[in-house]
């Protein structure tokens, strides 16, 4: 299968086509509403990470679960010198295989924890909306696989859901997390702005950047930002054609408006010392 060719959006293959619209996770059923920017801070806080990372043509740039391939087309304007994904679904794989287009451009399928990438080998890494999926073991192995496949200086950004204020009761904590996943069908674990910056900085790296925006991924303002006027029109078609699926983007959103004093979305990059 080549990893280069080129596919049309009509070609594409369907997020999460072969799951049950009431028990798929709620990021597949956004994506199959026609969803395409899934990060909790928006682009506007995905273009703040990039920005941080600052991608060159020298880099080497691997990108953890780029699902379905908005970052990966965002750094590809930057003309890195090469470009690795690494996507547990295959199905996500393919659509991310659809954007590139040279010799050292790919997209294998595989863990975040365990790559298979050479130690050293990236000056970037960087994930999006997946270590708040995590379980705090789990979390720890993927930061520490971004430091072992960067070389010294390498720089290493996050976007991810976070949990305020810093001091955030337990209990609430708790219940935030409890009612995000049942809503969304997915495990979430999202950490305090402190304890993102502590995750990163656990595993060697010097925190240089952060930046925070409100939790706002499907409110109308927030569409339009992200997907464009046709686009959040054509998603809230779709949503409303579909009885089922509206019943769960309503039942997400009812979460995340109950819990908005509390979610956030953060973005940190770190810096792998020794240069």
């Amino acid at each position: 299968m080549s990893e280069t060719r080129n596919a049309s959006a009509a070609g594409r293959p369907k997020a999460g086509k072969e799951l049950d619209t009431a028990k798929m996770p709620g990021h597949w059923l956004l994506a199959r509403l026609g969803k395409r920017v899934l990060r909790p801070g928006g682009l506007e806080l995905t273009e703040k990470m990039l920005a941080a990372l600052d991608v060159r043509p020298s880099d080497a740039v691997v990108e953890f679960a780029p699902g379905l391939g908005t970052r990966a087309r965002m750094t590809l304007a930057k003309s890195p010198a090469s470009y690795t994904g690494v996507e547990r679904d295959e199905t996500a794989a393919e659509m991310v295989r659809g954007y590139l287009n040279g010799s050292e451009q790919r997209c294998l399928v595989g863990s975040a924890e365990e790559t298979g990438i050479a130690d050293g080998s990236a000056t970037v890494v960087y994930g999006e909306a997946m270590l708040t999926m995590q379980r705090p073991p789990q979390k720890v192995r993927i930061v520490e696989e971004a430091f072992r496949v960067l070389r010294p200086g390498g720089r290493y950004g996050i976007h991810e859901l976070c949990l305020v204020p810093d001091d955030l009761d337990e209990n609430k904590k708790e219940e935030v997390q409890n009612e995000l996943s049942a809503a969304i069908h997915v495990g979430a674990r999202p950490l305090t702005p402190s304890e993102w910056r502590k995750l990163l900085a656990s595993t060697g790296f010097e925190v240089t950047a952060q930046s925070l925006a409100p939790m706002h991924l499907l409110e109308p303002r927030r569409l339009v930002q992200d997907e464009g006027l046709a686009g959040a029109l054509s998603f809230a078609q779709n949503v409303l054609r579909d009885a089922e699926a509206r019943k769960r983007v309503l039942a997400m959103r009812k979460v995340f408006r109950r819990h908005r004093q509390h979610l956030s979305a953060i973005a940190l990059v770190g810096v792998k010392p020794g240069e």
